[in-house]
């Protein structure tokens, strides 16, 4: 199901739609994310697409002129490959590639093809490889209509079962051997966990390339993969970490993002479980992105999911070295600021500087502020580490 192998790049179409649930601008932005999307699993973005709909058509998802539009770019600029932003229904895809006549992905597909490249370990694989064969279940239709015939002709009477519900049936089978195998690993890693003794344990959490690979090695002084990309990381990596005089154990995890397939969320679950048996978890930002407070709800949604919402966190805002804010002139009386014109100094005194929710502003790749990130680490597992180890009385000797 799955191979590695180097990505050639495809030219491709994006389509997305504007609706009553997603205005132009957050439209502009989903776009940007799939063209970012797109990059890394090797395409390169010819043109976009975007129509203003109530709700997406049942049949086609756009409607017939939009979608003869698309055809006609697609026809002249010999394209290969259509990506829309929203997940497609098994009819969908089905009606849409027959129009278009290429291949056609959505973004659920998309993101799954991006971790099977980057899939490492066999846990990993496995994991992706379930997402993947349970996305492809219910479209089996759309990829083997050619098989969708009776068996018939000598030699092959006798069962009575047509090829796509044979195709069913070797997945349902593949789903669940996939399924034992990561039960198999989930105590693996469970056993692992207990192994680790009773160290207070502290897990990076995060949307999709905002550093976190960078700063585990920074602070844990190793060489986690990190690369520019979104999902570099899909596998969780775990070091010991001293700061000043207590050692604790620091995990890596994989990055959310905005529309996460819910088969991921479910593959996934070994991986999570390092979140959910965290003590502590830093939360690291992208604060140069411009709406790095969307991508704070999408990874406190996902946490919410896996009861991880109310863990005690430290908001890391990393990048401050490529943040940039627009300025209004002195001059300038019509212009309103907005969040837009707030420089860092200014968002320190907005939310971020509630007590409950405790802030740290650095940059990973140039190491700014780096020994208050590991003070307000330290005091974080020091009050955890008090409560586990209460006659431990090594850590008051400095």
């Amino acid at each position: 199901m799955i191979e590695t192998r180097e990505s050639i790049s495809e030219r491709v179409v994006l389509i997305g739609i504007i609706t009553q649930h997603q205005d132009e601008k957050q439209s502009e932005e989903y776009l940007d994310e799939l063209e970012f999307l797109t990059l890394t699993a090797g395409g390169k973005t010819a043109k976009r697409f975007v129509q203003k709909l109530d709700r997406p058509n049942p049949k086609t998802f756009l409607g017939s002129g939009k979608l003869d539009d698309v055809k006609a770019y697609i026809d002249s600029h010999d394209i290969g490959t259509a990506i829309f932003d929203d997940e497609l229904s098994p009819a969908q895809l089905r009606n849409i590639e027959r129009i278009l006549n290429c291949k056609i992905l959505d973004r659920t597909n998309l993101i799954l093809d991006i971790f099977a490249n980057r899939a490492q370990t066999s846990s990993a694989k496995a994991q992706v490889e379930l997402a993947q064969y349970q996305y492809l279940l219910p479209r089996l239709t759309r990829m083997w209509t050619h098989l969708d015939k009776q068996k018939g002709g000598i030699g092959m009477r006798g069962p009575g079962e047509t090829e796509i519900e044979t195709d069913r049936r070797i997945i349902r089978d593949k789903i669940t051997l996939l399924k034992k195998k990561l039960e198999t690993i989930d105590k693996q890693m469970s056993v692992q966990r207990k192994n680790r003794g009773k160290m207070v344990r502290v897990a990076l959490v995060g949307y999709t390339n905002v550093g976190k690979s960078t700063l585990m090695n920074v602070v844990s002084k190793s060489e986690v993969f990190a690369e520019n990309k979104l999902f570099a990381t899909l596998d969780t990596t775990v070091r010991k970490v001293v700061i000043k005089n207590i050692p604790f154990l620091m995990t890596d995890t994989v990055g959310f993002i905005r529309k996460l397939p819910t088969q991921l969320v479910e593959s996934f679950k070994s991986t999570l479980d390092e979140v959910r048996e965290a003590d502590l978890l830093l939360h690291v930002v992208d604060i140069s992105h411009p709406n790095f407070e969307d991508h704070i709800s999408s990874v406190n949604k996902i946490l919410d999911e896996i009861d991880s919402v109310d863990k005690p966190t430290v908001m890391v805002f990393n990048k401050i070295d490529a943040y940039t804010h627009k300025t209004i002139e002195e001059d300038d009386l019509v212009t309103e600021k907005t969040k837009e014109h707030y420089s860092l100094d200014d968002w320190k005194k907005t939310w971020m500087n509630d007590i409950e929710k405790q802030s740290i502003f650095i940059s990973a790749l140039n190491k700014s502020n780096l020994e208050e990130f590991r003070e307000k680490v330290y005091d974080e597992v020091k009050k955890i580490h008090v409560q586990r180890f209460p006659y431990n009385d090594f850590l008051y000797y400095e």
